[in-house]
């Protein structure tokens, strides 16, 4: 349905496409796979109108098209769930799904009793319990994640590219996305699917095309090939994955949580944390796990003392009880917060690594109230060589660089502060496999200097890899807790599915 051939993109000198070629099946799941870095993105960009300036060829039905913007790209069938959410915050969910195609009364009038019951029901097919009318800025990553993917359903397109559509959604709503994948096959679609969670990729797709530095190395059917086959032609060796199955021996407490109650009203939908009580020792890896809207990331953000006015309970640190105010408290106790959208809540993304690195020490920078550029470049220096961050220089923009060393960015302002206690909310969304390893080993090598770590992840297999004890969260309630050499994916899921489902 869809061919591109020998497809080169240049930004500013530096090569991110190079004669890359690719063709799209009917009826089929293409995957797309590659590092971060690869050119995934930059390739669907072009697909979808998004660049209109690239050498090379685009054929669609055996005809040659070159698209000056998503518009004529719509126009033509081709639909792309982009990775970074293009939704417009301060419109509602409706609005944001009919932007640039609203439906209309016979005299012109927009027709906000359709569109609004359009949206219910692709919301209801999509199993959101969100109301249309919602501001789009009140919504959490998932649900906006969801959003975007009733964005592109909306529309009759014949070639619908989905790229990292799961990165912020739980395996309950990745099982709603696999049938409705499913169904778009039957229906003859051409489904082109980025995705990091190699795991996925084994369930859904057909065929497969790798990308490396922005050339294609292979492509083929999906069956015949195993995850370490995968691997090796995505970084063009092997990669060793690291696992962490460490005996709970221990001893130090460090953090004591107990009966921590949150409400929240006036959002989507109520939030609520109910007698929440756990515990955390020096030198452990807490995962926890839990499906959207359990409150896994309400309970991280009452940690680090976003919600004073709406929470109650008590919180130890080292058996001394802290008030937590502000975030500003939750860092002078030693806590620190690596959010779960880096790009909106962990980073400044027009400046500088080294600026951002020095964000959360400008204190300990300056002398006389002028900050020392001396100071933050030894401290940059620092945190980019002990975290292996790949950028040109301290200088490079944080937008410019891939996902993984945005992380290890924002992991290492937060070092900068020697917290006793770090805070991991999806540490590794929307990073490909090796910068997975590479975020792994950082964790591990953080918790043996004696760090304690709460790690939120919304994939299994990740809790199981690296936590040395597993709660699982369901409804704002604590449903089970283990050690990890009990911990198995069956009963950590029946532990988080709500009673209600």
């Amino acid at each position: 349905m869809l061919v591109a051939k020998n497809i080169s993109k240049n930004f500013g000198g530096i090569k991110a496409l190079e004669r890359v070629n690719l063709e799209i099946d009917r009826g089929k799941v293409n995957a797309i796979i590659g590092e971060n870095g690869a050119g995934k993105s930059t390739l669907m960009k072009i697909l979808s109108g998004v660049y209109a300036d690239y050498e090379g060829d685009i054929f669609l039905h055996g005809n040659a098209i070159r698209f000056l913007n998503p518009r004529q790209a719509q126009e033509a069938g081709i639909a792309i769930i982009h990775q970074e959410l293009s939704l417009i915050p301060q419109l509602t969910i409706t609005e944001n799904i009919f932007l640039g195609r609203e439906l209309t009364h016979y005299f012109g009038g927009l027709n906000q009793k359709e569109m609004r019951l359009q949206t219910k029901k692709l919301l209801q097919r999509l199993k959101l319990d969100l109301n249309p009318d919602t501001p789009v800025y009140r919504l959490k990553v998932g649900q906006q994640q969801v959003v975007e993917i009733a964005k592109a359903l909306l529309t009759n397109a014949e070639v619908i590219i989905m790229d990292e559509p799961t990165s912020a959604i739980s395996d309950h709503e990745v099982e709603i996305l696999f049938r409705i994948i499913d169904d778009l096959r039957k229906e003859n679609k051409a489904i082109v699917y980025i995705s990091h969670k190699l795991n996925e990729l084994f369930k859904i797709a057909d065929c497969y095309t790798v990308l490396r530095d922005g050339k294609t190395i292979e492509s083929g059917e999906m069956h015949g090939v195993n995850k370490e086959d995968i691997i090796r032609k995505m970084v063009g060796r092997n990669v060793e994955i690291v696992g962490n199955p460490i005996a709970n021996n221990f001893t130090d407490d460090l953090l004591l949580v107990k009966d921590l109650n949150l409400k929240i009203s006036g959002i989507s939908k109520n939030v609520k944390l109910s007698d929440i009580s756990l515990h955390l020792k020096k030198g452990e890896i807490l995962g926890i796990f839990g499906l959207m809207g359990a409150g896994r990331t309400e309970f991280l953000e009452s940690l680090f003392g976003m919600h004073a006015k709406d929470s109650t309970g008590d919180i130890f640190v080292e058996g001394t009880q802290i008030t937590l105010k502000n975030p500003s408290d939750a860092i002078r106790a030693g806590i620190a917060l690596v959010p779960e959208d880096r790009k909106k809540d962990g980073l400044v993304l027009g400046l500088n690594v080294k600026n951002n690195i020095s964000l959360t020490v400008l204190d300990q920078i300056e002398t006389a109230g002028i900050l020392s550029e001396k100071k933050e470049n030894i401290l940059a220096d620092k945190y980019i060589g002990e975290l292996g961050i790949k950028t040109s220089s301290k200088k490079q923009l944080a937008k410019n660089l891939s996902g993984g060393n945005q992380q290890k960015v924002v992991i290492s302002k937060w070092l900068a502060t020697h917290p006793r206690i770090l805070l991991l909310d999806e540490p590794t969304r929307g990073i490909d496999v090796n910068a997975k390893n590479e975020i792994y080993k950082l964790i591990t090598a953080l918790a043996k200097k004696g760090l304690g770590i709460i790690m939120v992840s919304s994939e299994l297999p990740e809790i199981l890899a690296i936590s040395n004890r597993v709660v699982v969260f369901a409804e704002g309630v604590i449903t089970a807790e283990m050690p990890i050499s009990e911990a198995k994916e069956e009963n950590i899921l029946q532990a988080a599915i709500p009673r209600s489902v």
